[in-house]
């Protein structure tokens, strides 16, 4: 088994039961994937792209016992000590985990974004969380023009979103037909 299958195992043993959150982190794990790839990462960088991707939310789970919330900023501190210990278990370099932990302390905080790695995992989530939480076009159109930088980020957001709320004018572009 590669170590990304393994980071998957782990990640749905640790939320086993909990398919909407095993389904969004694998969600955001794709297009953190297709970006990197898209965006010509090099293998390090690449690895810990989709790590994070997989773990950015594992904070949530404390968040809620300790918080009874799952905010941004309650995951952002809950995170790093849970994958830590999950990666740790699983073999993965210290250096790995030190950024993919660094990645999950911010991965909620939009200002500042200057890391690669970091963009990728940032625009990534939004892509799934504008589909899930069903943004408004306006909202949509907001967030990516305040957040998104890379080609790809930006070629998905536009293809998922804009190019829907185009062929369906006054309907929402995460609406069935």
């Amino acid at each position: 088994m590669s170590h990304i299958g393994q980071v998957i195992n782990a990640m749905i043993a640790y939320y086993a039961g909990d398919v909407r959150r095993i389904s969004h982190f694998l969600k955001v794990y794709g297009f953190s994937k297709a970006i990197g790839e898209m965006e010509g990462l090099d293998k390090s960088t690449q690895e810990i792209v989709e790590i994070a991707a997989l773990t950015h939310d594992i904070g949530i789970k404390n968040s809620e016992k300790k918080y009874n919330s799952s905010a941004g900023n309650y995951q952002q501190l809950e995170g790093p000590p849970e994958a830590k210990k999950l990666l740790e278990e699983l073999g993965t370099e210290s250096s790995v985990i030190d950024r993919v932990c660094w990645l999950i302390a911010h991965h909620h905080t939009y200002t500042d974004i200057k890391e690669i790695d970091y963009q990728i995992l940032v625009e990534a989530d939004f892509l799934v969380n504008a589909d899930e939480d069903n943004m408004s076009p306006e909202t949509i159109l907001k967030i990516k023009n305040k957040i998104f930088r890379t080609s790809t980020g930006n070629t998905f957001i536009s293809t998922l979103f804009e190019a829907t709320s185009k062929s369906h004018p006054g309907k929402s572009p995460t609406q069935n037909d």
